[in-house]
């Protein structure tokens, strides 16, 4: 295990909160599971590296990843390879800041996602 607590910044707080309201998914845990899976979709690298985890919000690794908590922590340190990083403790827990806070911030830019339905078909397509 490399992770042991997850924690958000406040302006990613503030974007998790409108979108709770929005999309009437309560839990933070559910939302950062899609903020995460959507940045890993992308190819490209998050451009921010240094993310102030300055909110309230922190959750555990079991609550943040459930079940599936195996698959992130993979899919997390096939990223650090693909980038040339060793999947060190300290990387894959970087690796997830970055790629959970680039993902909360395309959830809340696209105003198909404000919705649970929204959500959904931007991940299904039609």
């Amino acid at each position: 295990m490399s992770v042991d607590t997850v924690r958000l910044s406040q302006p990613a707080k503030d974007r998790l909160t409108y979108l709770k309201r929005t999309t009437g998914i309560t839990q933070w845990n559910v939302l950062c599971r899609w903020a995460l899976m959507l940045s890993l979709k992308d190819p490209s690298t998050p451009l921010v590296k240094d993310i102030v985890t300055d909110s309230n919000v922190e959750m555990t690794w079991k609550t943040f990843a459930g079940q599936h908590g195996d698959i992130y922590l993979a899919l997390l340190k096939q990223r650090c390879v693909a980038i040339g990083e060793d999947p060190s403790d300290e990387n894959v827990a970087r690796m997830l800041t970055v790629h959970l806070h680039r993902g909360i911030g395309y959830l809340g830019a696209d105003k198909e996602m404000a919705t649970a339905e929204g959500m959904v078909r931007t991940v299904i397509p039609a």
